[in-house]
C-alpha cells in the first residue's frame, strides 16, 4: 500500500529528474529504439489481451447452450 502511495507523489520534478537520468544513461541517439521497443510491446501485449478477451466472450455462449441443454 505504502508503495502504492509512493507512485502517487510523482510530480513534474521527478519526472524530469527520470527523463534526465534516462538521457544520460542511453543517449539521445538510443531513446527513440527504445520507445519504439516499448511501443511494440505495448502493442503486442494489447492484441494478446483482445485475443484472450474474444476467445472468453466466445465461450461464454457455448456454456449457456450447454447449462441450457441440461434440462
Amino acid at each position: 500500500m505504502k508503495t502504492f502511495l509512493l507512485f502517487q507523489s510523482f510530480g513534474w520534478p521527478e519526472i524530469l529528474i527520470i527523463a534526465l537520468v534516462i538521457l544520460l544513461l542511453f543517449g539521445g541517439a538510443k531513446i527513440p529504439e527504445l520507445m519504439k521497443g516499448l511501443g511494440k510491446g505495448v502493442k503486442s501485449f494489447k492484441q494478446g489481451m483482445n485475443e484472450v478477451e474474444k476467445e472468453i466472450q466466445a465461450e461464454e455462449p457455448k456454456k449457456e447452450d450447454e447449462t441450457g441443454k441440461e434440462d
